[in-house]
């Protein structure tokens, strides 16, 4: 599939192959993923589930979303940062959510730092990564498409300094074309450009 292009959909238009190859991915593509995500609440759900994506298929993560939401309590950095012992236990019993226990503490560890952050300044942060929207030439193949840019690596590393984990280059391009900071829909695709 890494050389196609964008293939007609079930209502005959063009999406991104790869929003096609499973049921729960069409309305993902379509409605959610390259689309603007703000709100550190929000960056930090991202964040969380593309940490916890490493080295998984995205549809495992996508099918599993709600049962992460229940367990993290709505990704609420607040509420995450408080959560004890008995929270980390709980979450690594949790069948509805991927039970590592590497990813697990990474993303408590994370709520507590972020805690201390000013309102907003996590939105800010990632947001600052934001490459020209005109520098890249809308992509036509998935060939096309990079797994780390000079951004990403820059936002990856700015994380890591700040104190986050399991936020590696490929792992921050991820969350930016997942939360619209890039837009990596093919260039014929319905998609593209929040259509």
């Amino acid at each position: 599939m890494s050389g196609s292009g964008a293939v007609p959909g079930p209502d005959g238009r063009l999406r991104c192959p790869w929003g096609l190859s499973a049921e729960d991915y069409l309305a993902y593509h379509d409605e959610e993923w390259g689309r603007p995500v703000h709100g550190d609440d929000a960056l930090f759900e991202r964040l969380c589930l593309e940490a916890f994506q490493s080295g998984l298929s995205w549809i495992t993560i996508l099918r599993r979303r709600e049962g992460f939401r229940t367990a993290f309590d709505g990704f609420r950095i607040a509420s995450v940062a408080a959560f004890g012992d008995a929270d980390r236990e709980r979450l690594l019993l949790d069948e509805g959510i991927i039970r590592n226990r590497a990813k697990i503490d990474a993303t408590l560890a994370n709520a507590r730092l972020l805690a201390e952050w000013s309102p907003g300044e996590l939105d800010e942060l990632i947001w600052s990564y934001a490459p020209d929207p005109e520098g890249r030439p809308a992509p036509r193949t998935l060939a096309e498409v990079p797994a780390v840019t000079d951004e990403s690596t820059a936002l990856s590393k700015a994380l890591k300094k700040r104190g986050l984990r399991f936020i590696g280059p490929t792992t921050a391009y991820a969350l930016m074309q997942a939360c619209g900071l890039v837009d990596d829909h093919m260039a014929d695709c319905v998609a593209r450009g929040g259509n």
